[in-house]
């Protein structure tokens, strides 16, 4: 049986240790790919090169998830960077923006998790709050809260529940929606929890944590929305 080949897009990293060994390294938090397998996918990762080649890189791929991190540079949706704001990933924020719009361009299936979620926006127009609270429990700890589908939208469809706690780890969201997307969750203090480009686009972001979480929900539908439209 062929899986649809699913990119995730990768941190760089300056120093990362394992075994006898401290070196630069592109890594991704295990839960990422072993979600991808759970749901049905292939995981390939996909760290940052020049954006140039995204368009290429997004055509051998069946759907591309854009992963969690660091906070998006603030001249990106032209705003001044707060003081709360996290260091810049310029490497980072220009390849993935690049795959965004590659995966767009070419109706390639695309998932966007939190850090993924506020990219999407910004690649469409949108802004960011860059600085909210209560969303992050303590340092490297997910929580979890409830989140509420709007009635009619994708996520809705894949996820009816009226309220599911999903993990969560973040102080920034999504200010002023881009053009043509639809909030398709929000959480219990109004906050945009997920976005979604219509049909027939199969483009979701959601600003809560999968990977950290059971519920495989949402990747089972990018995966089955790649299988659906395979390259390969």
């Amino acid at each position: 049986m062929n899986k649809p080949l699913i990119g995730i897009s990768t941190y760089w990293e300056a120093k990362a240790s394992w075994g006898v060994w401290e070196l630069p390294a592109a890594l991704l938090p295990a839960g990422y790919p072993r979600l991808v397998q759970t749901a049905g996918g292939l995981a390939s990762m996909l760290p940052p090169d020049d954006p140039a080649y995204a368009a290429d890189v997004v055509a051998r791929l069946d759907g591309v998830v854009v992963a969690g991190g660091p906070d998006v540079e603030p001249s990106h949706y032209g705003a001044v960077r707060a003081d709360l704001t996290g260091p810049p990933a310029h490497e980072r924020d220009a390849w993935e923006l690049a795959l965004i719009r590659a995966a767009l361009e070419s109706g390639t299936p695309l998932l966007g998790i939190c850090r993924g979620m506020q990219l999407l926006n910004v690649a469409l127009g949108g802004t960011l709050v860059q600085h909210l609270d209560g969303h992050v429990a303590a340092p490297g700890v997910f929580t979890t809260h409830p989140v509420r589908p709007v009635p009619g939208t994708r996520y809705a469809e894949i996820v009816p529940d009226p309220s599911a706690d999903v993990p969560t780890y973040h102080h920034q969201c999504v200010d002023r929606l881009a053009a043509g997307l639809h909030v398709s969750a929000h959480a219990e203090d109004g906050t945009i929890e997920a976005v979604e480009l219509p049909s027939p686009a199969w483009a979701l972001g959601v600003q809560w944590h999968p990977e950290a979480g059971r519920d495989t929900r949402v990747m089972e539908a990018l995966v089955r929305a790649a299988g659906s439209g395979r390259k390969g």
